[in-house]
């Protein structure tokens, strides 16, 4: 029986982990320990199950590509709600469209809109006479031909009087009438039945409520606007990744020109997920389209060495420290790292190795076991 059968024969029947036992059968006799380095030749590390790789150097400290969800900014979002209660008449836009400061969206039939109307006329008409009234009394107190009392009551009905001509001014200005149109409606006296609801400012309409021939409440959602420059792209970071990035970051997106940059790593952390919500902000031509996905790369702003990237296999952590197992003379290193970003499959990590090392992924087990000095007394 080789040493190989000799070594599987003892695992199957003592139920130990292969590494261990390994060690045992190899023993203490032929390898040293030092305080991070151990000593292996290389047909131990053959029998081991030790494999190197040469790090990869990563896209100018950069982490890996991760997806993201291109959104609107919620302070470019609102809502054209109905200024008055009344029926849908016609819609002058279809969801995509541009449109500009003050052009018209959606067109309602509306009896409320007459009655504030004719309650403005009214109200308009009785400020007129009361301030006549208050002019002539002016005039006949003056003349002594009557009393302060009558002149006081004529000052109070002129107030009262501007005060509700206000009111329904203002009452006009909320159902989307112009300042101009309501001289127009004072001078002229041609009271509407329909209204124009318009847009507030320039942007895209990314939904239509409301449909022709549908009878809407006052305050109902009519059309939904946006303004789509910037966008943000939000972005999961494992947990474990998040610490080397941070707000003013340069953010990359695969395929699009112009960078963004974050501006804000979340301070919760998604229990299901165990990732931390990182937000960037990033300028739109219109190439960016909101609902689609992309790959992004983030720069990291404080890594002032280089960055490579290995497979995951290849960590040892101790606590919150990471470090790989680097091969020397005779055996391997256990070297510090700084952990930048992390898949199911490579990290990328930045600290005191180069594209010349050789760095353990398989085998992790084994030498750590020699570290801890299990079966040095076997």
């Amino acid at each position: 029986m080789n040493l190989a059968q000799a070594i599987r024969s003892l695992c199957s029947w003592r139920r130990l982990p292969w590494a261990l036992l390994a060690l045992a059968l190899i023993g203490p006799a032929s390898m040293s320990l030092a305080a991070d380095e151990v000593k292996v030749s290389s047909a131990q590390a053959q029998t081991l199950g030790i494999r190197v790789v040469h790090p990869v150097s990563s896209r100018t400290d950069q982490t890996l590509p991760y997806p993201a969800q291109i959104v609107i900014p919620t302070p470019q979002l609102w809502v054209v709600s109905a200024p008055v209660a009344g029926m849908v008449s016609n819609l002058s836009v279809a969801r995509g469209d541009r449109v500009n400061s003050g052009q018209p969206l959606v067109r309602l039939e509306s009896p409320s809109f007459v009655s504030l109307q004719r309650d403005y006329l009214q109200a308009f008409a009785q400020d007129v006479l009361a301030a006549q009234q208050l002019k002539r009394n002016t005039e006949l107190f003056q003349g002594n031909a009557v009393p302060l009392r009558v002149l006081e009551t004529s000052q109070a009905e002129a107030r009262h009087a501007s005060i509700a001509v206000s009111e329904r001014r203002q009452m006009l200005r909320l159902s989307g009438l112009s300042d101009a149109a309501i001289s127009r409606l004072a001078s002229e006296t041609a009271i509407a039945a329909t209204l124009s609801v318009a847009s507030p400012q320039p942007a895209t309409a990314i939904e239509i409520v409301v449909s022709p021939g549908q009878r809407v409440e006052q305050s109902a959602p009519l059309v939904k606007l946006a303004r789509l420059s910037p966008l943000w792209a939000e972005i999961a970071i494992p947990a474990s990744s998040v610490r080397a990035i941070r707000p003013g970051a340069r953010v990359e997106i695969d395929g699009y020109a112009t960078p963004g940059q974050v501006v804000l790593v979340s301070e919760t952390t998604d229990a299901a997920t165990q990732t931390i919500l990182v937000r960037a902000e990033v300028p739109n031509s219109g190439e960016l389209r909101p609902g689609q996905t992309a790959a992004v790369r983030i720069n990291f702003l404080s890594s002032g060495e280089s960055a490579w990237e290995i497979p995951y296999s290849a960590l040892v952590r101790r606590g919150e420290a990471t470090l790989v197992f680097v091969a020397i003379e005779g055996g391997f290193r256990l070297a510090p790292v700084t952990l930048l970003a992390e898949d199911q499959e490579h990290v990328v990590v930045s600290g005191a190795i180069t594209d010349k090392d050789e760095v353990a992924v398989s085998g992790i087990s084994a030498l750590r076991g020699i570290l801890l000095r299990l079966g040095a007394g076997e």
